[in-house]
């Protein structure tokens, strides 16, 4: 049995390459008695079920006939697809799983997350987070036809991608008194996150952090195999 982490693919109808390429990785990769996390940001961005489930069919159809077989995935929301709801679930067989989340594998008890939160230097986007996450947000939104969705979902992309040009890469990456403060709290020493897109393992005093890269090219994953060391892996698409 191994455990696989993944984040960041944000698959998107404009680049089909990323999600044939989830749908090898499910197909080649992943065994009956494997289980997968996926750690956020899976979809550039979910405006609803009711949309997406039609919009990524394909990748869908790859997630229900991988838990059909007996693989058990999991998913946690990133800011790109926290609109995932029931009818996700119900579509895929995924289950999903709260931000944050601990886990225990081989006597090691380990903090997922999708990253977002540790970011606490990045003001603006912790509270434009608190206003997206907002229930009453979300179902005023929700409550849109698709079109003024993906319309109102391309103006915060937009206005994103200006908002992070005009920032310095340490603003945007995770402030380390807030790591140190989340594991404590969790009473763990190590950690798993993506959001960031800089995969790389940190060693620290109270543990390790990994970071989960993105799949801009190419595609990165944690196994963590049943009684031995996890590592991480990238592969080409």
């Amino acid at each position: 049995m191994r455990r696989l982490f993944i984040a960041d693919l944000h698959l998107h109808p404009a680049r089909p390459k990323h999600s044939r390429a989830l749908i090898d990785f499910c197909q080649q990769r992943i065994n009956v008695d494997d289980e997968l996390y996926i750690l956020g940001d899976l979809f550039e961005a979910w405006i609803g079920d009711d949309v997406g489930i039609v919009t990524y069919a394909d990748v869908i159809a790859c997630f229900k006939q991988l838990t059909s077989s007996g693989t058990q995935v999991f998913f946690m929301a990133g800011n790109r697809d926290f609109l995932i709801a029931h009818e996700f679930c119900q579509a895929t067989g995924i289950k999903i799983l709260p931000d944050p989340t601990i886990i225990s594998f081989d006597n090691q008890k380990t903090l997922l997350m999708h990253g977002d939160t540790l970011c606490t230097d990045d003001i603006e986007y912790q509270k434009f987070r608190s206003l997206v996450r907002n229930p009453h947000w979300q179902n005023q939104f929700l409550s849109m036809t698709p079109a003024l969705r993906m319309q109102q979902a391309a103006h915060y992309r937009q206005q994103s991608k200006e908002m992070t040009a005009n920032k310095s890469n340490d603003i945007m990456d995770v402030n380390a008194q807030t790591v140190t403060q989340a594991m404590r709290h969790s009473q763990v020493n190590l950690l798993i996150h993506g959001h960031t897109h800089r995969p790389k393992v940190h060693h620290l005093k109270n543990g390790e952090r990994v970071v989960l890269g993105d799949w801009g090219g190419h595609f990165d994953y944690l196994s963590w195999p049943q009684g031995e060391a996890w590592h991480l892996i990238r592969e080409p698409i």
